[in-house]
């Protein structure tokens, strides 16, 4: 992994443990902040090395759980997210406008030595 891709992982995970409990972001949301596209930051959160990480708190921008490659949505993303308060309809949506994290702070991006996005 380049230097730069690593930078980006290291960005986006941080980003996303800044997602609180209860929560969620989009990778569509996470990719403005980082400054990359839906699909970098769902190979980063594929490739994640570490448990710390809590991958299951983005999902699409359509307020769903992604497909996976083999064609099913994930039982263990929805499991935790429920968990975790995130509510989902009858049609296994979450409703963004009650549930979607803001995004960090001017604060969270100086502390984790950061530029927020333009």
């Amino acid at each position: 992994m380049s230097l730069t891709v690593s930078r980006l992982y290291q960005n986006i995970y941080e980003l996303v443990k800044a997602i609180p409990k209860g929560q969620v972001g989009t990778y569509g949301q996470i990719a403005r902040l980082c400054g990359c596209s839906p699909r970098q930051v769902g190979y980063a959160l594929a490739a994640s090395p570490s448990d710390d990480i809590p991958w299951q708190r983005v999902i699409n921008s359509r307020g769903e759980i992604s497909v996976r490659s083999d064609g099913n949505k994930d039982t263990e993303q929805y499991r935790r997210l429920k968990l975790d308060g995130v509510a989902f309809d009858a049609r296994g949506r979450i409703h963004l406008a009650t549930f979607q994290w803001p995004g960090p702070d001017g604060l969270w991006w100086s502390e984790h030595h950061l530029d927020p996005p333009l």
